[in-house]
């Protein structure tokens, strides 16, 4: 049983280090462009950086500014 234990904290610790770099990207970008339903969204889902990754490469891209004349 013990080592049923240890191999569970070391998928915890695995499916942390890989959701919380996505999850802050994500989040930081969401704000930036101010997608307030985006960040609520990846704030409150966990999904294993799947949304935020999907997010992040999708739906994240700045416009960009139209060049004065």
């Amino acid at each position: 049983m013990p080592e049923l234990d240890l191999w569970m904290s070391w998928i915890v610790l695995f499916s942390l280090a890989w959701t919380l770099p996505w999850k802050g990207v994500a989040l930081w970008r969401a704000a930036g462009n101010k997608h307030l339903w985006w960040f609520i969204a990846l704030f409150l889902l966990n999904t294993l950086a799947i949304l935020d990754i999907i997010y992040i490469f999708a739906f994240s891209k700045k416009k960009q500014a139209s060049q004065a004349v």
